[in-house]
């Protein structure tokens, strides 16, 4: 499976451990916005020989985050548990040439022998004594005693390893499972791997690559690209233990793919004219890998917000609705059943796409529609209301104004207005115990319009429970997502 053509032929490699991480989200994007630039072929390979560890579910979540993105495979995704015979035979060829040797030592014996070595580490000591494989015993490297390995890198330029310092590596374990550096070297090879676009942390191993690269006779390395490391705000690694690190957290918590994809894209590499927002097809034709940075780059999770919230607003009303509607909707939604009310939901909702930054905030900008209980959130209501002395005198004046007013934002708008005046208030001001009353909080959506689709009855109903409740004392909840007052009904 040569590359032909001179068309690239690149490849995404996780092992499947545990949730997908944006480090290998950004590696994937990397791989395929180059294959696509050029023409070239994106393959998709599970490296699932570490078998304690490596789960099915992990692949389909990785799958799955994948197709999520827009990232599509043109070849794979293949499982490197499924092509052990490939690295068997490998390893028998290197054995035979006398690059590989075997070895009985236990961890215990080289940590033994460590004490006093200028170079700790494996001292090479079966080298040898010609042993042959077998149970127990791992298949070591015969690295060169001198020179150098080069590495030619097109984010880190040329990198020298010397020779003497890269102990003899195990590429098959003593229990005859092949280690990482074999199988993918030899999978690489097999697959006609032209570029290998991957994660910093994996230069240390290169010059291993290398190494079994020309000692298989496979021809000319393939070009290397090692991506800088993602850090949080301390300039720390990213890690899963500290920070949030998975594509299935941001996924849930409403990030669209698209935001994701363009944020990812900026993590190491920017256009020429520095622009920022980048739809896919101006990433494809834009990227260029020889324009990565090797400088680490901060993950910003704000500024993630920032790009979501603009991909948001920039869908339209129709979009924006399917997008939304699974973080709503049963099983989903976070309402009891039956109390989602699309229809009204539907009327908000251009409200709502101008004020949230991930669609899983969309919920708490309508729950004063849907949720029941209708909660009022305690320290809004003791600020706006309890600690207000003109609100009571306010309340009343819109609970009567909202007996006999039309029931349009318009006519809404102007009970708040009237009252506001009388109360010698500008109408922000005033708005702050209705919103509070009616809407549970004092930061929402417009509020003329939010009470509008509330309806008279509701919007009426919680103005009466706030001033039966009195300055400050904590509102239950009665029938009709009206609070009450603790206690009994007002």
């Amino acid at each position: 499976m040569k590359a032909t053509g001179g068309s690239p032929r690149v490849r995404f490699a996780p092992s499947p451990t545990g949730y997908f991480h944006v480090g290998g989200a950004r590696t994937a994007l990397y791989n395929w916005l180059f294959a696509r630039r050029l023409g070239g072929t994106f393959v998709l390979r599970i490296e699932d020989t570490d078998r304690e560890r490596s789960d099915d579910a992990w692949i389909s979540g990785i799958l799955s985050a994948l197709e999520w993105l827009g990232i599509s495979w043109d070849e794979g995704p293949y499982r490197q548990s499924e092509r052990l015979p490939l690295y068997e035979k490998a390893a028998a060829e290197l054995f035979a040439a006398g690059r590989l040797y075997a070895c009985d030592c236990s961890r215990a014996d080289v940590e033994a022998r460590n004490p006093g070595r200028t170079t700790p580490g494996y001292d090479g000591y079966c080298r040898d004594r010609a042993l042959t494989p077998g149970p127990g015993r791992a298949l070591r490297f015969r690295t060169p005693d001198e020179g150098v390995t080069l590495v030619h890198d097109v984010v880190r330029g040329d990198v020298e390893f010397p020779n003497s310092t890269i102990e003899d590596f195990v590429v098959v374990k003593s229990s005859g499972d092949p280690l990482f550096v074999l199988a993918v070297v030899v999978d690489d090879i097999s697959m006609g791997i032209t570029h290998v676009i991957r994660a910093e942390e994996h230069l240390p191993t290169t010059p291993k690559a290398v190494m079994l690269w020309e000692a298989l006779g496979a021809g000319p390395v393939p070009v290397f690209a090692h991506l800088p490391v993602l850090v949080n705000e301390k300039r720390q690694k990213l890690s899963k233990r500290r920070d949030r690190v998975s594509v299935e957290d941001y996924r849930a918590m409403g990030i669209l793919p698209e935001a994701m994809r363009n944020y990812l894209a900026l993590l190491g590499w920017s256009p020429a004219d520095g622009r920022e927002v980048l739809d896919l097809e101006e990433l494809v034709s834009e990227f260029r890998l020889e324009d990565v940075n090797n400088s680490p780059a901060f993950f910003d999770e704000r500024r993630l917000l920032h790009f979501n919230g603009l991909y948001i607003r920039a869908l339209d009303e129709e979009e924006f609705l399917r997008r939304a509607l699974p973080f709503l909707e049963p099983p989903s939604g976070p309402w009891a059943p039956g109390r989602f009310d699309r229809a009204q939901f539907e009327r908000l909702a251009p409200l709502v796409k101008e004020r949230v930054a991930t669609l899983g905030e969309v919920a708490g900008m309508v729950d004063f529609l849907f949720a029941d209980p209708f909660v009022v959130d305690d320290h809004d209501r003791a600020t706006s209301i309890g600690r207000d002395p003109g609100a009571r005198a306010l309340l009343e004046q819109v609970a009567e104004g909202f007996r006999s007013c039309g029931w349009d934002a318009g006519s809404i708008r102007a009970v708040v207005t009237a009252a506001a005046e009388a109360s010698g208030r500008k109408l922000a001001k005033a708005q702050a115990p209705v919103r509070v009353a009616t809407m549970g909080r004092a930061v929402g959506l417009p509020l003329f319009e939010s009470l509008e689709v509330l309806g008279r009855e509701r919007a009426l109903g919680r103005v009466l429970s706030a001033l039966g409740a009195g300055a400050g004392t904590p509102a239950g909840t009665g029938p009709g997502g009206a609070a009450q007052p603790a206690g009994g009904a007002g």
